[in-house]
């Protein structure tokens, strides 16, 4: 059996965690390998990158040090964990990719979709996701959630962004769904917990079907 990549996507508070573990432990079940990784993170430089894209520091980071540092993080990751995994027959599923720059940079912060482009065309432009599972949910439902699963923590840099910001964010996310029918599954999250769990599962489970 060949690896597959695998992505999650949302915005703030959709449980994509959650969802990422219980997939996982699904493949686990039916005997496949997996490595579970995130964006930006996943190895130990990329993780050190997310530290810096998510602090909440005195000085100001340029929207194009954001974008780049997304990217670099990236470019480590990819070449460190995520290649080689599915070169092994692994299958990794990850929390956010190339899909949440297109959203948080080029929505959210309104980038240029061309300098989004010309990075992954140096970093990735040979994979994509075989598969994008998009767990959608209102904003207002999301932001809530958030701030519950962060307690005394406090948010980080993102999560400081006005609701105006995650609904530009939703609105890619929706715009690239549309547009790759076959690579994106979008699931409700007003369905419950659970019953996303089983969109998640039955959306891999077709997955593991084409592969075998």
């Amino acid at each position: 059996m060949r690896g597959r990549f695998i992505t999650f996507e949302g915005g703030e508070g959709a449980g994509k965690t959650t969802q990422l573990a219980r997939g996982a432990a699904w493949l686990r079940e039916h005997g496949v390998e997996v490595t579970v990784t995130r964006e930006p993170g996943g190895t130990p430089r990329a993780e050190r990158l997310r530290e810096i894209l998510l602090e909440r520091g005195t000085e100001a980071m340029p929207q194009s040090c954001e974008l780049l540092l997304m990217f670099a993080a990236r470019a480590t990751h990819l070449d460190n964990l995520v290649r080689p995994a599915v070169a092994r027959g692994e299958w990794v599923l990850c929390d956010r990719f190339t899909d949440a720059t297109y959203a948080y940079q080029g929505g959210g912060r309104g980038l240029p979709v061309a300098q989004i482009d010309a990075l992954v065309a140096i970093v990735h432009p040979d994979l994509q996701p075989d598969l994008t599972l998009l767990l959608d949910t209102p904003v207002a439902t999301g932001l809530a959630r958030a701030r519950l699963r962060n307690g005394t923590d406090g948010p980080d840099r993102f999560e400081t962004e006005q609701s105006e910001f995650f609904e530009r964010v939703r609105a890619i996310y929706l715009q690239r769904a549309g547009r790759e029918p076959d690579r994106f599954r979008v699931l409700d999250l007003t369905h419950g917990v659970d019953e996303v769990t089983a969109q998640v599962c039955a959306s891999l489970e077709s997955l593991l079907e084409e592969s075998q």
